[in-house]
This record gives structure tokens, C-alpha cells and sequence, in this order.
């Protein structure tokens, strides 16, 4: 007589599910073990966007960050107060949402540790940043004002998102400030990309086979893999998403 199957690894869904999870690796007659953690940080894989952002004196600013995603045409930017471009953002409001490809790795990691602020805030400069106050140079990089907003497109990144913050909070529970985590929700009000990733015959559609997103997992660079299988997802008209 077969022993019941454990809870912990009971597969839901389809016999195909099933076949799937077997394939993966897993036994489906011995229990899943997970060992309990307390990780510094949760950054478990997202892509890396150079923010371009500008100050009320029209001084642009570069960084780059990987605390981002989509919902809709809304980008949501994590980051703390104590950045050059959380100041920026909560004082203009315009950004450009620079996504480079893992070819621009060695540009994107030039920027790592530098800032705009001017002195460098005390945390910051004791774990190495260094005040750059100009960015692009120091990467290799080059830019031009946005068509609807004034902060940099980026030539060489594949895809610019022109955004204006609509919204900005710090994480429930903290002040505004220096030490605060801020989240900023960007309305994207036009989009750009290199002609060589848009899907051939479409008008306003990326090929994902062609197009490379750096992507950042706990501090370290990675790139992506072929497509593993076809998704099932992917059956829906992208047009149904507007």
C-alpha cells in the first residue's frame, strides 16, 4: 500500500504540473526541507535601470538601481533618502528609466559607489562612494534631454521609459528624511527603444528573444538564459494588458 503523500510537497494543478515538478528534480516520496534564514537583504533577482533624474537647477543625475518594477505603465522605484536622486525626484519629479543590456555591464558597474551628493553623506562615504558629478562621462556614456520630461535618455541603454513621479511615501513607520526608504510610483509617458530588440513586423512589441536585461541578485550581475519552455501566458494578446 502506497504512504500518503507528505503536505509539504504535495504538487497542485495538472498531472502535467506533476510531470514537471518530477522533471525539476524534486522526489515527490521524500518532503521538501527548507532551513530558516535572516538575509541582510532580499534582492532576489530584478533588472538594473540607470535613473536619470534632474534638480530644480537643471542638474542631471545618474544612478544606477535594480529596487524596480511594473505595474502597468507605472513604474514603483525603491531607494533611500539619503541619494542624490531621491532628492531630485521629490523635487521635480521627472525621470528617465534607462534599462541597459547586460552588454553594459562594465559602464553600469563604473557607477557603482559614486553619488551626486555633494559632501557624501557620513554612511555612504564609509562603505567607499565617492562624489562623481558627472556620471555619464565617468561611465562612457551619453545623453539627451527626454521628449516629455528634462532628465537624460541614455544612448547606448536599449530601452528609455520617460516617467513623472505621481506619487512618493516612505515605508510605513518612517519619517521623511535622510534614513528614510522611499517608494516613488512613475506614470511612464513615452518609451523608446533601439530598433533592434522590437519585434520584426510589429509596431509597439519588444522580442524577448532579443532582448538581454542586466539583471542584479545580491549585489552581483547576471544576464538571462534562452527561453527555458512556452508559456502558457504568452498565449495572450499583449493588447489585452491596456
Amino acid at each position: 500500500m502506497r504512504r500518503p503523500e507528505p503536505a509539504s510537497h504535495r504538487v497542485r494543478g495538472s498531472r502535467d504540473s506533476a510531470v514537471l515538478a518530477t522533471d525539476a528534480g524534486f522526489d515527490r516520496e521524500q518532503p521538501v526541507q527548507h532551513t530558516r534564514i535572516d538575509p541582510a537583504i532580499l534582492y532576489f533577482g530584478t533588472p538594473v535601470v540607470l535613473l536619470s533624474t534632474i534638480d530644480a537647477d537643471g542638474v542631471t543625475n545618474t544612478a544606477p538601481m535594480s529596487s524596480v518594477f511594473w505595474l502597468g505603465h507605472t513604474a514603483v522605484l525603491g531607494m533611500g533618502g539619503r541619494s542624490q536622486t531621491a532628492k531630485n525626484l521629490l523635487s521635480t519629479g521627472e525621470c528617465v528609466i534607462n534599462l541597459p543590456s547586460a552588454r553594459l555591464v562594465s559602464a553600469v558597474d563604473a557607477l557603482a559607489l559614486t553619488t551626486g551628493r555633494d559632501p557624501v553623506p557620513d554612511g555612504k562615504e564609509r562603505v567607499g562612494y565617492r562624489h562623481v558629478p558627472d556620471k555619464l562621462t565617468a561611465a562612457g556614456l551619453h545623453g539627451r534631454p527626454g521628449e516629455t520630461v528634462s532628465a537624460e535618455r541614455i544612448d547606448e541603454c536599449p530601452v528609455n521609459l520617460e516617467a513623472r513621479v505621481v506619487n512618493a511615501h516612505t515605508l510605513t513607520g518612517e519619517e521623511s528624511g535622510d534614513g528614510a526608504t522611499f517608494l516613488f510610483e512613475a506614470a511612464v509617458s513615452r518609451v523608446h527603444v533601439h530598433e533592434d530588440i522590437r519585434a520584426a513586423g510589429t509596431t509597439n512589441r519588444i522580442d524577448p528573444d532579443r532582448w538581454r536585461p542586466l539583471i542584479m541578485a545580491f549585489q552581483r550581475f547576471y544576464g538571462l538564459t534562452d527561453e527555458l519552455r512556452p508559456s502558457k501566458l504568452a498565449t495572450i494578446d499583449e493588447e489585452w494588458y491596456r
